[in-house]
């Protein structure tokens, strides 16, 4: 499993597409499917996010605003630069470590 969702499966090097996942989105996948009880699909897309995001750090020092969810490493793309420490990103990342801890 890759590292979480895509915003559209479209590739055209523009922020919001593939291959670059948001938290926010993370979250709402998770949480809905935890909602109608698909505990362990929303526990492996948290995971798989949380892995994510521990990657980048160490790869960079540093959690940015979103990720290519499938070679598991910060995002590219868009009218901007990447952002760096991005609140959803830390907010969304702590909360799936705290409701979906690791075994």
């Amino acid at each position: 499993m890759t590292g979480g969702n895509h915003r559209s499966l479209v590739e055209t090097g523009e922020q919001w597409d593939r291959p670059n996942g948001w938290a926010p989105l993370q979250w709402i996948a998770a949480d809905g499917l935890s909602g109608y009880g698909h505990e362990d699909l929303a526990r492996r897309i948290a995971n798989a996010w949380v892995t994510t995001v521990e990657r980048g750090y160490q790869s960079s020092g540093k959690i940015v605003e979103k990720y290519d969810v499938e070679q598991i490493r910060s995002g590219g793309g868009g009218e901007y630069p990447l952002q760096d420490g991005f609140g959803w990103t830390n907010g969304v990342t702590r909360a799936m470590i705290a409701r979906w801890p690791r075994p």
